[in-house]
């Protein structure tokens, strides 16, 4: 059986009060691959911590705007080069950096990107979907954002912008 990942998204505004509270920094090179399957989005990561890099290949398969089966393994430096060579043309390669927040036995995502020093992304993952959220009281959520395709990694590199930015 394929692993549910149920996660939701926000907008958030960046602010030094809510990085100063990450536990820990990441720098990530996503890129989508020509798919296979019409159903099955795919794609690889190299992640780099503290000066150490790991690789992952994944496939999802959406099956709401929350959930999603997830099938992700860690592979080689040398899997990662040649499955770049199956990039999507039509899709930029995302450059971001992941902050890990721990606030109340929850751990949230922060994605911040290279466009923009005013907006990120927050993301969190569920164990159901009804499940309550506590929000660390100095968050600037501007909105939930799960499920609205424009704040997708892929738009949000391909446009090398968050939406609002394009409103401005």
């Amino acid at each position: 059986m394929i692993p549910l990942e149920i996660e939701r998204k926000f907008l958030i505004r960046q602010t030094p009060i809510l990085f100063g509270e990450c536990t820990e920094k990441t720098d990530i090179e996503q890129i989508y691959l020509v798919k296979k399957d019409p159903e099955v989005q795919r794609r690889v990561r190299s992640m780099t911590k503290n000066g150490n890099t790991k690789y992952y290949y994944t496939e999802k398969r959406f099956i709401s705007a929350s959930v999603r089966e997830e099938n992700e393994r860690e592979i080689t430096k040398e899997e990662y080069e040649k499955l770049r060579k199956e990039a999507a043309p039509e899709l930029v390669p995302i450059i971001k950096t992941r902050h890990i927040l721990i606030y109340d036995s929850q751990r949230f995502e922060i994605d911040s990107y290279p466009f923009s020093d005013e907006y990120a992304s927050m993301e969190l993952e569920l164990a159901e979907e009804s499940q309550e959220i506590k929000f660390p009281p100095f968050a600037d959520i501007i909105r939930e954002v799960t499920g609205d395709k424009r704040y997708s990694n892929a738009a949000l590199a391909q446009n090398n912008s968050f939406p609002e930015q394009c409103d401005e």
